[in-house]
This record gives structure tokens, sequence and C-alpha cells, in this order.
């Protein structure tokens, strides 16, 4: 059976998924511009033919992956009501997805279909109703719940979520979203089963 994995999340030390003040010229908030460069170290080192822990985990981020969830944030800078439907992404018109993804928004749009194969679905349903969606759509491939913590919660929260592989930043962000804020017992169910250093990073893997 298909797995619901988040995948290569990253939070700060003091574990926010981003910081304050989320905008287009910072999608990641105040205080956050080094939160991922691991993975742009680990992107370099694969260009040049090399392995790590890191690169094993971009490379297994594509595996097997038939669907894509996000939430709004990571999807678009605007808030509120979209003034028009212009805005197509952060990652121009061939997105890194190349499937199904579901946006979740309290502001629907029509679907929005882009090159190489991804379409962007923008939806206000229940979390569990997203995820058939999904399911349905992934055709028995694994299911991604890309981010933000936000998005990320909510599933937590609903118990649906198999697997993460969480990066630590030695970043202090002070401030922003937290990703384990008021989930409940959700992490009661999740061992941790391996951690790994990594350039600019700490991996921990968790399973439920």
């Amino acid at each position: 059976m298909s797995k619901v994995r988040v995948a290569n999340f990253t939070i700060s030390v003091d574990g926010f998924g981003s910081g304050v003040n989320q905008r287009l010229d910072a999608p990641f908030g105040d205080r956050a511009d080094n939160l991922h460069e691991w993975m742009e170290l680990a992107m370099a080192e694969r260009e040049q033919g090399r392995t790590n822990a890191a690169v094993e985990q971009l490379d297994r981020y594509k595996d097997g992956v038939g669907a894509t969830i996000m939430g709004r944030n990571m999807f678009s800078p605007l808030r509120g009501e979209w003034a028009d439907e212009s805005w197509r992404g952060y990652w121009g018109e061939n997105p890194p997805y190349h499937h199904a993804t579901f946006v979740h928004t309290h502001h629907k749009r029509p679907s929005l279909e882009m090159d190489g194969g991804t379409t962007f679905h923008f939806t206000s349903e229940p979390v569990e109703v997203v995820l058939e969606r999904a399911r349905e759509a992934a055709d028995g491939k694994d299911i991604v719940i890309a981010g933000g913590a936000s998005t990320v919660r909510q599933y937590l929260r609903a118990g649906l979520i198999d697997e993460i592989d969480l990066f630590i930043a030695p970043v202090l962000t002070g401030g922003g979203e937290r990703l384990f804020d008021d989930i409940g017992e959700a992490m009661r169910e999740f061992t941790v089963t391996s951690t790994a250093a990594v350039p600019k990073g700490t991996l921990i893997k968790l399973r439920r």
C-alpha cells in the first residue's frame, strides 16, 4: 500500500519551518535564508557525481511518488482572495512535481495544468478527502505532504502520516511557524529510526 510521507522537511534549531513575514522576495520569511543550505550543498554534490545521506534523500524524494499535497503558502506569497490567476507557482512553467499536486486553500481557483505533467488542484476540502483524492491520483504510489508546517500539522493531527524525514538546520529564526505545535498525541506514534549528520544539517528519520 502507498505511504504518506513528509519528505525532507526542514526546521530550524528552535523548531520553525519558516520565519516570520513570508513574502515574494523571502519565501521562507525573515532569518531563514540558510534554512535549506543543506539542500543546496547536496544538489552541488550530486552534480559533481558525489553522494552522501543528503544526496540520497534528494533522490528518494522522487522515487515512487505519485501525488503531492501542499498548503497555499507553499504555492504562493499571495494571501486572501486571488486578485487574478496570473500567479502560477514559484517554480516556473515546469514545476518539479510532474504529477497531481493538491493545494489547500480557502480561496479556490480552477485546476492549473503545467508543463512536465504537473497539475495543481486547489481545494478547501478536509484533509481526509484530499488524501483520498491524492491516493486515487497516485495510483498505488506514495503521497508526499510537502508543507508548509501548518499543512503537515493538519495531517499529523489526523493520524494520516506514515513517515517523516526531517532535517534540522543550524539556524535560529527566532519566530515563525513551528512544525510540532498543537498536534496533541500524534508524535507518540512515531519512533526515531536513524540519524545522520550532513553538511549544514542533521537528518532524522521517524516512522510510525
